[in-house]
């Protein structure tokens, strides 16, 4: 069934044979991508007697835009066979009941429905426009019952018009298919429905499906991974994720989902934006934080979302820190200092604001024991939804804080601000002692061993706790025993899900636990959650994940939007970081820390263009028989602490010759001196 837009009714295929009538019920049904990773995707239906295959795609300027839907039957007989294939529009969206957050899924009610002019018109508007012209058309209201009963009646009416909002009605197309013969249907859905039926659609020709998947061919693969066999799912799913972010994009602004979550939070929108960027996508990440600075209010705040009513008002505290860590990112790829100049007025305001919110909580009162671990954080509020009843002293804010101060000194250098920018300094390192005295504090009130999530509650939330590590940076700082403790924690209750068949539900924000897995060198263990996880997709074959994953895929649920696209920036994130990451305690890029030993070893990988802060990286490792060849290409701007190859734990490595340039081990990294850089192993 496909839903032609938001809150719409929904088009779902019938197959009448004799009167026979066959059904997503009577089917074998299996899911499908355009070259495994477009989002162009296909149903197949697979009965004895018959297949049908349903692939939809978009095609169509902005505002003008359609749906196209191409379906295609065969006749499996070795005999002739005459079948038809109804077209049923019904009063029901695809989004289920239980999805009732923003749109209120279950029934879209249709009380007019009649085709005129070759269209189908849905209560007075163009809903349908057949590219292949039906045989009929038939249109029954609610007491007709299922389209199982009435798409075998030889006649009905055309037009219908039912106050209880539950006309039904189909397209009929009959086939006369040879022995293995194949037929094809098209179908265009409005996704703007605003035309009369007096007045026609615009005209303009759309984009075929093979002009599409050229272009999809190219948005899609600006980064190259060529990896073994067991790791194609992985580039495959990047892919899928990358259009999936750009698909729930409303003109600017970058939105987790379509329904649920169709709204623009700078949260999301700054770390999808750090996807974005390695992936080749600057001008949208540009364009997203162009117009979200225009939502600033007077006073330096930043809203946390914005949609079509506006700015949201509800102070959620961190995000002054991810606008500032969002300006300071697209500068550190892109080097455009004029941009940078042109937001820094808006980025000083940002740090007063800021500042505001810090030293209101720099009190007298708070030196009192029982609120001592309040002092200098930022002030409670909602931006965790696990605080959404009540608002909390989080540590979510005030680490983004951390972050912020730390992009505001890095942009005040930048633009030549040097006074600016030694404010900002005494200010994050004021700023920093208060934040980890707070967290002391919280432990030894809270008697915990863990990094705490809220100040008040000494909660456990080690997903939360991820970005204190990536992408602030700050791993180092932390109190290194209450950060293992904090994983290691999570890594035992994750092998007991992953063991169990009793859990019920989790969210796949819990990719950010794998970037930190790479960081704290549990290269297996990160595999481990990688398989976990990507097991997890619904279905599979589309490369998605739900904002809620249920064990029963099958349960009725709320799963917030499918494909989520935060879900998918977490993912995209943690996965180019088995390839590359940024270490900031030593300024270093670290190479292929999160990595199968098994391509190490036997099989091998190569990377091509990913973006990085210090321009493309592109390195490979070419295995041939005992032989291991690694390359590593010139980067624009070296980082200051040079490029580290993480290899896995006892590895051997055998004899080395550096062709070119020059590397030193230190334990099991080799970290490079010089680039390029060209080394062979030999047993």
């Amino acid at each position: 069934a496909i839903e032609p837009r938001k809150g719409s009714f929904s088009v779902e295929p019938f197959i009448v044979s004799g009167k026979e009538v066959l059904t997503w019920a009577d089917v074998k049904i299996s899911h499908s991508l355009a070259d495994d990773y477009q989002p162009i995707p296909t149903v197949t239906w697979s009965h004895r007697d018959v297949e049908l295959d349903t692939t939809a795609y978009g095609s169509g300027e902005r505002g003008k835009a359609v749906t196209r839907v191409i379906y295609r039957v065969h006749n499996k007989r070795s005999s002739p066979q005459k079948l038809t294939l109804a077209l049923a529009v019904r009063p029901f969206q695809v989004n289920p009941p239980q999805q009732f957050l923003n749109t209120a899924g279950g029934v879209s009610p249709i009380q007019d429905l009649s085709m005129a002019q070759g269209n189908v018109l849905v209560n007075g508007a163009i809903g349908i426009r057949p590219q292949t012209p039906a045989h009929s058309f038939r249109a029954l209201p609610v007491d007709a019952d299922s389209p199982c009963d009435w798409l075998t009646m030889a006649t009905a009416p055309q037009s219908v018009h039912d106050e209880t909002g539950f006309a039904s009605g189909a397209l009929l197309y009959e086939l006369s298919l040879p022995a293995d013969g194949r037929d094809e249907v098209a179908i265009d859905l409005p996704l703007h429905p605003d035309n009369p039926a007096d007045q026609p659609l615009d005209a303009t020709p759309l984009a075929g499906l093979s002009q599409v998947r050229q272009q999809w061919q190219e948005r899609l693969n600006r980064v190259e991974l060529d990896l073994p066999a067991d790791g194609q799912a992985w580039f495959d799913t990047l892919r899928s994720s990358l259009a999936h972010v750009l698909i729930n994009r409303d003109e600017s602004g970058i939105q987790p989902g379509s329904r649920s979550y169709e709204r623009s939070w700078i949260r999301d929108g700054a770390m999808t934006s750090q996807m974005l960027l390695r992936l080749g996508h600057e001008a949208e990440v540009r364009e997203f934080l162009l117009w979200y600075a225009d939502y600033q209010f007077s006073n330096g705040k930043i809203p946390c979302c914005v949609d079509f009513r506006g700015a949201d008002p509800v102070p959620e505290n961190d995000s002054p820190g991810e606008f500032l860590f969002l300006i300071d990112e697209l500068y550190r790829y892109n080097n455009d200092l004029e941009l940078l100049k042109k937001l820094w007025p808006r980025a000083q305001k940002t740090v007063e604001y800021m500042d505001q919110l810090r030293l209101s909580e720099r009190t007298q009162t708070n030196m009192q024991p029982e609120r001592r671990a309040f002092y200098g954080l930022m002030p409670a509020s909602i931006s965790h939804e696990g605080y959404s009843a009540k608002p909390m002293h989080s540590y979510w804010d005030s680490f983004w804080a951390l972050a912020g101060y730390e992009a505001a000194v890095r942009i005040a250098n930048a633009v030549g601000d040097k006074a600016q920018g030694l404010k900002y300094i005494q200010a994050r390192d004021q700023f920093r002692s208060d934040l980890y005295r707070s967290l002391q504090v919280t432990m030894r009130q809270h008697q915990i061993k863990y990094l705490p999530g809220a100040a008040e509650l000494g909660d456990y939330d080690p997903t939360s706790t991820t970005i204190a590590i990536t992408p602030v940076g700050d791993q180092q700082m932390l109190p290194p025993d209450a950060m293992m403790a904090t994983f290691e924690r999570y890594w035992d209750e994750f092998v007991k899900r992953r063991n169990s068949t009793s859990w019920d539900v989790y969210t796949p924000y819990e990719w950010r636990n794998l970037a930190v897995f790479v960081r704290l060198g549990w290269r297996a263990r990160g595999l481990e959650l990688m398989k976990f996880f990507m097991d997890d997709r619904r279905p599979r074959e589309w490369n998605q994940w739900a904002e809620v994953i249920g064990r029963d895929e099958r349960a009725p649920r709320f799963v917030g939007d499918m494909p989520h696209g935060w879900g998918a920036s977490d993912f995209g994130r943690s996965m180019l970081d088995l390839f590359a990451y940024e270490r900031p305690a030593d300024e270093t890029l670290v190479l292929m820390a999160g990595l199968p030993p098994q391509w190490i070893r036997k099989e091998g990988f190569a990377v091509r263009r990913l973006r990085t802060p210090y321009g493309e990286l592109n390195y490979s490792l070419k295995v041939e028989g005992e032989k291991r060849t690694l390359e590593i290409a010139a980067l624009d701007r070296p980082p200051v602490g040079g490029v580290s190859v993480a290899w896995p734990e006892g590895e051997k490595m055998g004899r080395q010759t550096i062709e070119t340039g020059s590397a030193r081990w230190v334990g099991t990294e080799l970290r490079i001196g010089k680039l390029p850089f060209k080394v062979t192993f030999t047993q």
